[in-house]
């Protein structure tokens, strides 16, 4: 057998081969970076170039080897890629990773364990358990809470819903793991109307269907309204399946009033979710832990530690109060958890998740709270949230920009004023992406006194390292091409450029 094929990352040895190869791939990523948020170029240019270095699209017949195949996907990520740790970068809810989190992601693919049994990893299985009741005690929850970790928020959000809508049934004696949900009376979910979009995809895939969606009205600052969720609840003739809060909306960062929406939640005995995908990580910090006050009396909670955490992705969970109504998820089979070998101690987590084979995404997450504790992860993001206030202040003292929403976590929401809103706001990202400058991020608002929605500038401020001096770089890019956007929309405007054309 050629000695190629011995060279697996077997412990010890082999670990030390997998961080040679990743000190080999660092350094072709320094000689090859482009040095900016994304590299310059249209993004069909630089797809079409990417394309272009790799080839016809088949599998070769025969490898270059590991050193030159590392070498030329590294040279890709570097000249192509995102840098998520250049200080221009803040369109989304991707922070840089911290270097532990990575390393220890490096281990965790080395060992290749998963979550399912016993037998597939006990050391890892052992780690998630702690990490989980470390995290629901920091959430609030008891001793007999209980969690899963996941893909994602919408995957965690998609297992909430599971078991709530299983729940629902119970309460009328239905068993829609077996029969579905063709005898579920009109089943439905409350949510506001600037939740995330994966509570609509849940409902979808649960046979639940979109239309079971109640959207909810928000108040100025984008938060559910307590008084119309009793409302809407009290008007309906349906099945409430399930009450969802956001603490952290994607665009806004804002958070649904908590306790109110519990109380709701309790008077009409109703499942109370809460997607705090992007807010949870408020627990970390003494300064805005007061955010999301009340989320100890939830149900289910969704937290995504690769938002605040600067995990790697995926680092989700789902946490339960009562670990036991993950019952919905549970099954045994005989060639991989029978039913004796759990009960003389040989099970995993397999009835906790829609997954079998489930990779340890957790040690990048114990390695992080061994590194730094809640108090370190807490300094990172007050740091964030002081980059964000001060991009607020920048925008209140700029004319020609308007803040849209103030700033809750580390989101701030604003636009360029100018006679077409929509059209140079739009392009006004594209070409600060396009032209390597800065990554921002871009949505819709209704904003009070106009017709319809318009297109604003977002920015996601997730790096703990920036400082004023980078936000101030940010703007005095923006403005001036907003300047030459403007001008050019302008010019392209004008009945003598339209008679031309």
């Amino acid at each position: 057998m050629p000695d190629d094929f011995n060279r697996f990352a077997t412990p010890g040895l082999g670990w030390s081969d997998v961080g040679d190869a990743l000190s080999r791939m660092a350094a072709t990523v320094a000689d090859h970076h482009h040095g900016s948020p994304l590299p310059s170029g249209s993004p069909g240019d630089m797809l079409g170039a990417v394309a272009a270095e790799l080839g016809p699209q088949r599998l070769p017949d025969n490898g270059i080897g590991e050193d030159l195949a590392l070498s030329r996907v590294a040279e890709l990520v570097a000249a192509y890629g995102l840098d998520l740790t250049h200080r221009l970068t803040a369109a989304h809810l991707q922070p840089p990773p911290l270097t532990v989190s990575v390393a220890a992601d490096a281990l965790a693919s080395a060992t290749n364990a998963s979550l399912d049994t016993y037998d597939s990893g006990p050391a890892t299985l052992a780690i998630e358990k702690w990490t989980i009741a470390a995290l629901a005690r920091l959430a609030g929850f008891g001793p007999s809470a209980g969690g899963v970790f996941g893909p994602g928020g919408s995957f965690s959000n998609l297992l909430a819903m599971l078991i709530a809508r299983d729940h629902a049934a119970a309460k009328l004696r239905l068993d829609t793991r077996h029969h579905g949900v063709a005898g579920l009376p009109r089943p439905l979910v409350f949510c506001s109307r600037v939740a995330h979009f994966s509570i609509n995809r849940a409902c979808a895939t649960l046979g639940l269907g979109e239309a079971a969606v109640v959207a909810v009205d928000v108040d100025e600052q984008h938060r559910m309204i307590p008084a119309a969720l009793q409302a809407a609840l009290a008007s309906t003739d349906g099945t409430p399946v399930a009450i969802v809060a956001t603490a952290g909306t994607t665009d806004f960062g804002t958070v649904d009033p908590l306790p109110e929406i519990a109380d709701i939640a309790a008077r009409h005995d109703v499942w109370l979710h809460v997607d705090g995908a992007y807010g949870f990580g408020s627990l970390f910090s003494d300064r805005l832990r007061h955010l999301v006050h009340g989320i100890d009396r939830a149900d289910s909670v969704t937290l995504d530690l690769h938002k605040i955490g600067w995990q790697p992705a995926a680092a989700s969970l789902l946490l339960l109060r009562d670990e036991e109504l993950f019952s919905a998820l549970e099954r045994n089979v005989a060639y991989l958890n029978p039913e004796d070998d759990e009960e003389a101690g040989f099970g995993g987590l397999l009835g906790h998740t829609l997954q079998t084979t489930r990779r340890p995404d957790v040690l990048k997450v114990l390695a992080t709270f061994l590194a730094y504790g809640r108090t370190g992860i807490g300094e990172m993001l007050d740091a964030c949230h002081g980059a964000a206030r001060y991009a607020q202040a920048r925008i209140v003292a700029e004319p020609q920009l308007e803040l849209v929403a103030p700033v809750t976590l580390t989101t701030v929401v604003f636009r360029y004023r100018c006679q077409d809103l929509d059209t140079v706001n739009a392009e006004l990202r594209r070409r600060l992406i396009s032209s390597g400058t800065a990554l921002i991020g871009r949505t819709r608002v209704q904003i009070a006194g106009d017709e319809a929605p318009s297109t604003c500038l977002k920015l996601t401020l997730l790096n703990p390292t920036s400082t004023g001096l980078d936000i101030d770089e940010l703007f005095d890019e923006l403005l001036r091409h907003a300047l030459e956007v403007e001008s050019e929309n302008a010019e392209y405007s004008t009945p003598e450029a339209q008679v031309h054309e």
